[in-house]
């Protein structure tokens, strides 16, 4: 059977940084028949839910809204979600654009102002440089 991994609020799972979740009929659709692998690298870096909004940064690094720097939870998570991915045997991954971790095609630009960029967020960069196929939908 083949393995997806899914970011977990696109299948209703409350680990979106207000407490809700990005829950996608599309993506539910899609994985119809699959193995899934659930991965959630904000909290699986540590953030809690709900947390405060944090954004990329000019700089590379990520804060939150607070101006708190949070980069290394998002690098641990972005760690901790390929390492269940491969102990998973699982090398494709649907994940909610727009996100710092998980955006694929766009991220907000770090001015906590709503303005989304073209750009990708850690751990999607990572999942990329370590062989792991992004599927894209519309999240």
């Amino acid at each position: 059977m083949e393995k997806i991994g899914v970011s977990a609020c696109l299948l209703g799972i409350g680990c979106k940084y207000n407490g809700k979740h990005n829950l996608s009929l599309d993506v539910i659709r899609f994985i119809a028949g699959k193995e899934l692998v659930l991965i959630c690298p904000e909290v699986m870096g540590g953030l809690k839910t709900p947390r405060i909004p944090c954004e990329i940064q000019f700089n590379g690094r990520i804060s939150n809204q607070k101006n708190e720097d949070v980069t290394e939870a998002f690098n641990l998570g972005k760690h901790l979600s390929l390492s269940k991915l491969k102990e998973n045997d699982c090398n494709k991954v649907i994940l909610k654009d727009g996100s710092p971790s998980c955006g694929y095609s766009t991220i907000y630009d770090g001015s906590f102002t709503g303005k989304l960029i073209k750009d990708q967020g850690v751990t999607t960069k990572y999942l990329i440089d370590n062989h792991i196929q992004i599927i894209q939908l519309d999240t």
